[in-house]
């Protein structure tokens, strides 16, 4: 809340009046040639005031008192010593721990605009904005998930029931049965392609090779029949076919069920196709590819996928630990040659062997199969061990930094989206209780919540979602909800 005065001085010129305003509480004496250097600002308008009517006045302001000659701001004081700032430095800047979207609000009040905001606040601004359209987007996709596009037909509702049953876990209890039965077989097949491998359990065929178990073949054919309906279940419900190919983790569940399609497609040419020897190679290299079902993990661990998502942001800090690396094995390497090359019994016969020394040694590995037999060689390698520890200790810091940040992240748009469901159901319910008076009347302690449900609202709301219908008559939150962030979602953005 705020007065302004206006105090004209005998024989002194307009733009040289003082101007005093009190913001919520704290007074500042303004002048009048100060602010007329940003003459279509509302603080400047308020300069010749005393010219304009009374209702120009009120335009203003919130409040006037003319026998004072007082103005009424309700506005955030914190807020207003920042945008003063415009007049005497040319620029705003926003101070640490106010909201970037609600200073947005109070400079478009203060008829200021955004390109006066200084460039460090304009990308933390633009980091809150897209923090705010992804809170938004995770908001639509639980809408999505809990009651589907109203407008769809038959055939499409049917499609978007079978995307979620098979793809979002959270939209249903049958969805995340299936993603619990998915996590099963991912974990029975691996465990069985790994211990098919084990001699004991492997039996011999009619030529005296050895093959998998019977019981674990069955047990494999198993797995790829859930993987194979699982892919084209989700491949047949999918919206976007082309981008479901595509996309990373979608390769990666084809590469699971491949290989085995491929083997049986071979095997059923007859012994003399896997007799040839480049087959026999192939069905290997195909049998090896299904270690690629492990990364299915990462569709059912947020976990996974956070690290995914920070090792990408951190491409940067992994490039320069690789180029740390790259040097210091090139350089040791060459030196620890040169020299161990005349001792009778080394083991560094070329500089490309002493790659392998050189990078067991830097990585503090040291398998002790190659080792330096000179002295000079064993300062060599003191040397490059310790600058292995520090080449690969500088660059860590900063990825775990990333991942945990990252982290974190995720977990306060999760909590924010889900809070601005919450939110959405409570006006839901308050539009609800306004529309039928007479009941209202008949529930106990509706006064309290009527109070407590108007005061959560504030003057600078952050809409993420428009209401296209235009009133709160709707009995559920959906698509069609509009919902405001009020002063508790302000503090699950990230400045």
């Amino acid at each position: 809340m705020g007065y302004g005065q206006i105090l004209h001085q005998h024989g002194k010129e307009e733009d040289q009046a003082e101007i005093v305003v009190n913001i919520g509480g704290v007074k500042q004496v303004l002048y009048g040639d100060v602010l007329n250097r940003f003459p279509e600002t509302r603080l400047a308008e308020l300069v010749d005031c005393s010219l304009k009517s009374p209702e120009e006045i009120s335009s203003l302001c919130d409040d006037y008192d003319p026998d004072t000659g007082e103005f009424y701001f309700d506005r955030d004081p914190e807020a207003f010593k920042c945008i003063v700032e415009l007049y005497y430095y040319g620029e705003v800047h926003m101070k640490r721990g106010i909201c970037p979207i609600c200073f947005m609000k109070e400079m478009d009040f203060w008829k200021i605009g955004a390109d006066f905001l200084d460039e460090c606040c304009k990308s933390n601004l633009k980091e809150v904005q897209d923090e705010l359209a992804e809170i938004a987007e995770r908001v639509r996709t639980i809408l999505v998930d809990r009651e589907g596009d109203p407008s769809a037909g038959g055939c499409q509702r049917f499609q978007a029931s079978l995307w979620r049953l098979m793809e979002k876990p959270e939209s249903s209890v049958p969805a995340h049965v299936i993603a619990i039965l998915s996590f099963i077989f991912i974990l029975v097949s691996s465990v069985v392609m790994c211990v098919g491998t084990i001699p004991e359990l492997q039996v011999e065929d009619s030529e005296g090779n050895l093959t998998e178990h019977p019981t674990l073949e069955v047990i494999e054919t198993v797995c790829i029949g859930w993987f194979t309906i699982e892919y084209l279940l989700r491949l047949i419900s999918s919206p976007n076919k082309i981008k479901f190919v595509l996309s990373f983790m979608n390769i990666i569940d084809f590469m699971a069920i491949m290989p085995f399609y491929v083997v049986l497609i071979l095997t059923s040419f007859g012994a003399g196709v896997m007799e040839l020897a480049n087959v026999q190679q192939a069905v290997q290299a195909l049998r090896i590819m299904r270690i690629a079902r492990i990364f299915k993990l990462a569709r059912h661990s947020s976990g996974l996928q956070t690290l995914t998502s920070a090792l990408k942001s951190s491409l940067k800090e992994l490039g320069l630990l690789l180029m740390y690396m790259g040097v210091g094995v090139f350089l040791f390497s060459a030196l620890g040659y040169t020299m161990e090359q005349n001792h009778p019994d080394t083991l560094f016969t070329s500089i490309p062997q002493s790659f392998w020394w050189a990078v067991i040694t830097m990585t503090t590995v040291g398998y002790g199969d190659v080792y330096p037999k000179t002295t000079l060689g064993r300062c060599n390698a003191a040397i490059s061990f310790l600058c292995g520890v520090i080449a690969i200790a500088l660059p860590i810091h900063p990825i775990i930094n990333n991942f945990v940040l990252f982290y974190n992240k995720q977990q306060v748009l999760e909590t924010a989206a889900k809070h601005e469901i919450e939110l959405m159901a409570l006006r839901s319910t308050e539009g609800e209780l306004r529309a039928a008076p007479e009941h209202r009347e008949h529930v106990c302690g509706s006064r309290v919540w009527d109070t407590s449900m108007s005061s959560c609202h504030i003057d600078t709301f952050l809409p993420l979602l428009k209401d296209t219908r235009g009133g709160p008559s709707m009995q559920t939150p959906s698509m069609e909800t509009s919902f405001e962030s009020t002063a508790e979602a302000s503090e699950y953005s990230i400045s």
